[in-house]
């Protein structure tokens, strides 16, 4: 019996076998990309919904529990202040990485025809707009949207009131950790089915864009991965090795199976259940990753920083345009706003790619060159994405672990 237990294969490794299962699936079945989007597709999408129906309640009773077993209103604000300024920096970092690397290979990229293109760009949401769709005005609607920063300030608020409340009446919170301990069991339950749902998401993805990858823009891919990697490699690394004093070997193997799961699935809501178990592991403490993770899926953007820059580059030489260093100045200050100004906004990719560009006078319908194989950058950006999420909880947990040790 406990040979058997010592042989079966850890969740990591069977994610990752079901990783190279799918793409050799997927490249098996180039050409009838049609039968992997009917049969093989709507199990990924099972899989991806019951994530999803998931994450609501379990953020919301999460985040709860964390600011009670907190005890202090001033400890969620020192927890907040130090992610936003993570986040924010870690994205301007992003976009200048990703303008770099392209600038480098500017000259290797192809330069297609921008004739008869056309993109409409949705409207770009303020940042104003942002801030007042931050607070929910309904108990009900932000759960039936995931929307997950109306969710966080509900479960703050009532979090809030629940510590105040208790210090009157001297109230007994058990009930709230059993809500938290029972979501968790549920998700438990379906990170388990993780190997079937990542084969049967990237499957589909591998059948149909195939062809598409050794295309024209074959190149323009490579460079936005290049990027990607280096900012994971340099930034995360230097990140979680000087504030958490981690090995980034043991962070990036224990982020492995989220990594691999945003990779397949595309999205950062769909990751956060196994990216919050994945962070507890290499050390983030239960009550920060509560906070810290589902902010960051909403509103770290470092991938989607890097796919601008990128894009923007490419976009820029296919109509014979040459960036200037201002031009390229205004792109990151664009971008690293626009991180937080189309938080929760449903496609906020294509709208901060579309703000970018108009910030610097470049055509919106150069949007059209890039979006036949979206899917393809949004794997890599969601990958880097939750990557950031986590190195931020493991950084703050350890940053406030310091603070209370000086205090003690």
């Amino acid at each position: 019996m406990e040979n058997r237990k010592k042989a079966k294969l850890s969740l990591g490794v069977q994610i990752f076998i079901a990783l190279v299962l799918g793409i050799v699936v997927g490249i098996l079945l180039t050409g009838q990309s049609a039968f992997a989007a009917k049969y093989i597709k709507p199990f990924g999408t099972i899989f991806l919904n019951l994530v999803k129906w998931v994450v609501t309640p379990l953020v919301f009773f999460s985040i709860m529990a964390g600011v009670i077993s907190m005890r202090d209103i001033h400890k969620v604000g020192s927890v907040g202040v130090k992610t936003l300024v993570y986040y924010l920096c870690t994205t301007a970092i992003a976009i200048i990485i990703g303008l770099s690397i392209a600038n480098l290979f500017r000259g290797a990229f192809p330069v297609l025809e921008t004739t008869n293109l056309e993109y409409t760009a949705k409207d770009p949401v303020s940042f104003m707009d942002t801030l007042v769709g931050i607070f929910p005005s309904n108990f009900v609607k932000p759960f039936a949207d995931a929307n997950m920063l109306q969710i966080i300030v509900a479960s703050l608020f009532i979090g809030f009131a629940l510590l105040l409340v208790g210090e009157r009446k001297q109230m007994d919170f058990n009930y709230v950790e059993t809500l938290n301990s029972i979501f968790l069991k549920v998700m438990e339950m379906i990170i388990k089915l993780s190997p079937i749902g990542v084969f049967c998401l990237i499957c589909p993805v591998v059948a149909e864009n195939g062809p598409k990858i050794l295309g024209s823009l074959a190149i323009v891919l490579l460079v936005a991965y290049l990027a990607y990697i280096i900012h994971m490699a340099v930034v995360y690394s230097l990140a979680v090795k000087t504030g958490a004093g981690m090995s980034p070997l043991t962070f990036f193997k224990g982020m492995a199976p989220a990594m691999i799961m945003a990779f397949s699935s595309a999205s950062s809501v769909g990751t956060l259940p196994l990216n919050i178990e994945c962070s507890e592991k290499l050390g983030a403490d239960k009550d920060i990753s509560a906070f810290v993770l589902p902010l960051g899926a909403t509103i770290n953007m470092d991938g989607t920083a890097i796919y601008q820059g990128v894009c923007a580059v490419f976009i820029a030489s296919c109509f014979g345009i040459q960036l200037t260093l201002p031009q390229m100045l205004t792109i990151v200050l664009t971008a690293t706003l626009a991180s937080i100004g189309t938080a929760g906004v449903p496609g906020a990719g294509m709208i901060m790619l579309a703000m970018v560009l108009q910030s610097v006078g470049l055509p919106v319908e150069g949007i059209a060159l890039v979006a036949g194989i979206d899917r393809i950058f949004d794997m890599g950006r969601t990958t880097v994405n939750i990557t950031g999420d986590a190195s931020c909880a493991v950084i703050v947990s350890a940053l406030e672990r310091r603070k209370a040790a000086k205090r003690g």
